[in-house]
């Protein structure tokens, strides 16, 4: 710790200092952050210092609950309320540390005691905002934005539009990007990702032609949208239409996995497999040959051999994959787990779980519970699979979804076992009243027992809730 009677006035001694600050943070040692600050009062540098007001508030809201803001409140009261600037850097710096409460409390404290709000604090509360979902606050902040005469900077209107489409308000990000005299790529890309969250492909699609007439640029955001969006619509023809355009327009594609694994979804989605399984062989792959392929890869390419019902090419992938040196993550173990329970191997499947758990050291989510009781019940295990459900329950899991007992439900329809699967439909509707496919799962298990009475019932039930079950479709493009 620094003398109390010597005098910081060269780098080297700030360096020393904000070093020790730093260590000071990462052992949570309060009582030393409370030294440095009183040092930094006496000596009149917490005024003066920029570097330094960010970097002690940090280190006390590391070692401070939520609930105990005095401190961060009283150094906010120690500067100068005429610069902005310290502000801002301390709303970025608890913006990029996860602190985005304590980033709308400084925009807060700002506007309290008058001090501008410049574009970068305006940007960083709205981030904030958009990472806590807190659209209320955001929306006031659009009313300051409009009040300040801020509506026309393309910065604040694309955070604007980011924290509406994150919050699937897809109007109000509209309204914003049409209010905007001069908009960018950015712009365009927040609103195509609030599309994308909506599933609204049409209004994708549409904004993406519109763009060149607004003199914006494509970037590799925009083409990933793109292909989403034709995947949601299964429009092949304009899949490879870009497919097309990325070979003409962007050097050596193939290094650019995030590109890749939207293709490789396009095709997948289109039905287009082998297709595919030709765009991922040429992924990821360098000058001089070597492959670089990406677990993003290799689940996007999993996940299109398993809908598309080839589950004994997903196993053998799997095992490719890992000869390859590429750790799996939780999306490649449902994929791979519900392979096994399609092709009847149990053992397979209970072993791919034990090693995601002890091999891996991954938590197993509902997902994975789902199938892995999936999996005993396409094998005809409906005791196993409910003694798993049992020990689940026992220890206190949070883990049973609509899923898991769906597919309990499922299995007794097959089984034949009406009590329990009286038990799981009842389980399931309390916890999604509203789910349709479990009151026609039940229907079917009644059914089989010419329960017509029962039947009866719960048509009745769902009528008067309004349920109505969804009527079958399939999608085909017609090219003229």
């Amino acid at each position: 710790m620094p003398n109390g009677d010597s005098r910081v006035n060269n780098s080297q001694s700030f360096d020393s200092l904000t070093s020790y600050l730093h260590r000071c943070s990462e052992t949570k040692n309060l009582r030393a952050i409370k030294r440095i600050h009183a040092y930094l009062l006496t000596t009149g540098l917490l005024l003066f210092s920029f570097n330094f007001q960010p970097k002690l508030l940090l280190c006390y809201t590391r070692c401070l609950q939520h609930d105990n803001l005095q401190t961060p409140v009283n150094i906010f009261k120690c500067m100068n309320p005429g610069n902005p600037l310290p502000f801002n850097v301390i709303i970025s710096d608890f913006c990029r540390n996860g602190l985005d409460f304590l980033a709308l409390k400084t925009v807060s404290f700002m506007h309290s005691n008058g001090v501008s709000l410049d574009t970068y604090a305006l940007c960083g509360s709205l981030t904030a905002c958009s990472s806590m979902k807190n659209v209320n606050f955001g929306k006031s902040i659009h009313a300051h934005v409009g009040k300040l005469g801020w509506l026309s900077s393309v910065f604040v209107g694309s955070a604007l539009i980011d924290l509406y489409a994150k919050s699937l308000l897809i109007r109000d990000a509209q309204i914003v990007f049409d209010e905007i005299p001069v908009r960018n790529t950015v712009c365009a890309n927040a609103l195509l990702s609030g599309y994308g969250e909506a599933k609204m492909w049409n209004e994708g699609l549409e904004l993406i032609r519109k763009m060149p007439q607004l003199n914006l640029d494509y970037d590799h955001f925009t083409l990933s949208a793109m292909l989403r969006a034709c995947a949601g619509l299964s429009a092949i023809e304009s899949g490879r239409q870009v497919h097309a355009y990325l070979f003409r327009s962007i050097y050596d594609v193939g290094r650019d996995v995030f590109l890749q694994s939207s293709l490789i979804e396009m095709y997948g989605k289109c039905g287009l497999v082998a297709k595919a399984w030709q765009v991922f062989t040429l992924a990821g792959i360098g000058g001089k040959g070597e492959k670089k392929r990406d677990i993003v890869l290799w689940t996007s390419l999993l996940g299109v051999y398993g809908r598309n019902g080839y589950y004994a090419e997903v196993i053998e992938l799997y095992r490719e994959m890992l000869m390859e040196g590429i750790r799996p993550d939780g999306v490649a173990f449902v994929t791979v787990i519900s392979a096994c329970g399609h092709t009847g191997q149990v053992n397979l499947g209970i072993q791919y779980f034990e090693s995601m758990v002890h091999d891996f050291n991954f938590e197993p989510g509902p997902e994975h519970y789902s199938c892995l009781v999936d999996l005993l019940c396409r094998a005809g295990e409906l005791d196993k699979a409910w003694k798993l459900v049992n020990e689940m329950l026992s220890k206190g899991h949070r883990t049973c979804g609509v899923s898991i007992w769906g597919a309990l439900l499922s299995a007794c329809k097959d089984c034949g076992n009406i009590e329990l699967g009286k038990l799981a439909a009842h389980r399931a509707l309390e916890l999604d009243p509203h789910n349709v496919g479990i009151y026609v799962l039940l229907s079917n298990l009644y059914a089989r027992f010419y329960m017509w009475d029962e039947i009866g019932k719960l048509r009745e039930l769902m009528r008067e809730k309004g349920l109505k079950k969804d009527i079958g479709c399939s999608w085909i493009e017609l090219t003229s």
